[in-house]
């Protein structure tokens, strides 16, 4: 990525290959990241007795597998497919994908700009990878929070801007929703507009960067309040406050009211 990658793998490491070539003995792979060629040995393909090694793998086929043994002399690669737990591959090809994502993105500010793609590492992928540790989260703050985040890094306002229009149009920020039925009642001679008041009393709370909150009426006095957010903590807290305000409004101008969750 942005900072470069060793020319080999470590023992230990995770590595996404593609399966080249299958024989009696084991599998030669591609190793994606690196170039490299090396070797899943049949004893390595799984714990139980492997009496056919293509209906483990087969040929075309990207795996997940652990670094055994480099030997740089030799040109060669030990791998194992066995001693990958399903978290450590659901992971990697998590991590994997977001690093081909973030080159992505930024081989099209390159393209934008008109400015080699080294230059375009140089000055900005190093930076936000040094900053927030890969490439891809610095982007992703960077499609909600917009080009101040890398701004304040010291990245060219050119490269700034062109990313955050790139990134904002590329990246879908993930977000959840929860949601309630808020009940309001006024008897008061304008209780109608106390009632108003208190909902939209509710929707203009301060709220965190990328929480958006929603009023919909459901049938008087009923109405649902939906709180979108990037994570669930800050939904409830949201969701919590915005109620709380609802109900304390109302509660002061003489009416009352109630809050259910729904799921």
């Amino acid at each position: 990525m942005a900072s470069k990658k060793p020319e080999w793998p470590e023992v230990g490491d995770l590595v996404i290959a593609t399966v080249a070539k299958i024989t009696d003995y084991g599998a030669y792979v591609e190793l994606d990241e690196y170039g490299k060629e090396g070797l899943l040995h049949v004893s390595e393909v799984s714990s139980s007795w492997v009496r056919n090694i293509r209906d483990f793998v087969r040929e075309g086929q990207k795996v997940v597998l652990k670094v055994l043994r480099v030997s740089v002399e030799k040109g060669h690669v030990d791998l194992s497919l066995r001693r990958v737990t399903k978290r450590e591959k659901k992971e990697k090809i998590l991590y994997w994908k977001k690093e081909r994502k973030a080159d992505s993105l930024l081989r099209s500010a390159s393209e934008k700009l008109s400015i080699p793609l080294r230059e375009i590492h140089e000055k900005a992928g190093a930076l936000i990878e040094k900053e927030f540790g890969d490439v891809y989260e610095g982007l992703e703050k960077t499609a909600r929070e917009g080009a101040e985040v890398l701004l304040k890094l010291g990245i060219p306002r050119n490269m700034a801007v062109a990313l955050e229009e790139i990134v904002k149009e590329k990246i879908k920020i993930p977000t959840v929703k929860i949601k309630g039925i808020l009940e309001l009642q006024c008897t008061q001679p304008n209780g109608v507009a106390l009632i108003k008041e208190a909902l939209l009393s509710a929707q203009k709370i301060e709220e965190p960067q990328g929480t958006r909150i929603r009023i919909y009426v459901v049938a008087p006095p009923k109405y649902r309040i939906v709180v979108s957010a990037e994570d669930y903590k800050n939904a409830e807290n949201v969701l919590k406050k915005a109620t709380e305000t609802a109900l304390k409004n109302i509660a002061k101008v003489g009416g009352q009211g109630t809050f259910k969750r729904e799921k």
